[in-house]
């Protein structure tokens, strides 16, 4: 049977429903890693009309240059589209704040006040509930401390690699953000690989032509490889050197940076570099195409699946 991979045409003995030469394996919906090292979990969704969540550095500024004691109300919020173009959003992160503070800024007590009227006019009962706690977001995942990954959800198709990065727990991720906290160079290096990348590719939804990553579909089932302390150190090498590359250009998104037109070269190289050092930790060679690496992916995944008997 013929698989076209580009201008490549192979022919091979089977092809799968993901048009794969590869076994006959669906990827199902999965609440816990099948082999991650960490969990991936989702941002902090606000349900709040956008009154604590959406606020401008304008809008921000002109509160604290009335009362400069409300500074320490606002934290930097990202969601997809904020990370990847570098857009600068605010909110108001309430979680342990001093009542006599909130109550003597008087538009948080407006903002406060806008959020439980929006909750109690829901129709749903969980949504009024919140009415409760006007002050805080609806569900709050965000660390308390250090650095996590942030992952964005949707991204677009032209890019090769979905832009990904640190980011300190100081910023709140929404929940158009997933969290991977206490995230290392080396978790770093694998998922912004070009295996993670032909994974994600073969088995993620879509948002229109755009790639819409899920924690269930996409992260729980990557199968991670089986690495070794030599391994981990050439890839939290590699991992550096893309987050180097990446601070020579201060004044340039991610989307600038992962455009395929306007990509620098030094970035380029390298994830080129990362790239390869996370093909060796599978045993790859280095000139497998995207189709033979999802191929050898699910194989391992179908082994991790009959190792697990299944369990979701």
């Amino acid at each position: 049977k013929p698989i076209f991979d580009g201008e490549r045409v192979s022919y091979v003995p089977h092809i799968n429903a993901y048009l794969l030469p590869a076994p006959d394996v669906f990827v199902e919906s999965r609440s816990r890693a099948i082999s991650a090292l960490l969990p991936l979990v989702f941002g902090s969704m606000p349900n709040d009309g956008g009154f604590l969540s959406d606020w401008s550095p304008e809008r921000r500024a002109e509160v604290i240059a009335r009362w400069p004691e409300a500074a320490p109300l606002f934290r930097r919020l990202t969601g997809s589209h904020e990370y990847i173009n570098g857009v600068e959003r605010w909110c108001l992160w309430l979680k342990d704040a001093s009542p006599a503070l909130v109550r003597a800024v008087p538009p948080v007590m407006e903002a406060v006040e806008a959020v439980r009227d929006i909750r109690l006019a829901s129709k749903r009962a969980a949504t009024r509930k919140l009415a409760e706690t006007p002050t805080l977001f609806a569900e709050i995942r965000q660390p308390e401390g250090g650095n996590y990954i942030a992952v964005p959800k949707v991204s677009s198709e032209r890019r090769r690699y979905v832009p990904m990065g640190f980011l300190s727990a100081t910023t709140i991720a929404s929940d158009l953000i997933f969290l991977v906290p206490d995230a290392t160079l080396y978790h770093f290096g694998v998922l912004t690989s070009n295996v993670h990348m032909a994974w994600m590719r073969a088995v993620a939804g879509r948002l229109k032509s755009d790639y819409r990553y899920s924690a269930q579909i996409v992260y729980n089932n990557f199968p991670w490889p089986d690495a070794g302390e030599e391994t981990i150190a050439a890839i939290t090498a590699t991992a550096q050197a893309i987050l180097d590359a990446r601070a020579k250009y201060p004044d340039s998104s991610l989307a600038d940076l992962y455009d395929e037109l306007t990509m620098p070269s030094d970035l380029r190289r390298a994830h080129q570099e990362n790239d390869r050092a996370v093909m060796a930790a599978y045993g790859f060679p280095a000139k497998m195409t995207e189709s033979e690496c999802v191929a050898a992916l699910f194989e391992r995944y179908q082994t991790l699946v009959e190792a697990k008997g299944g369990a979701k």
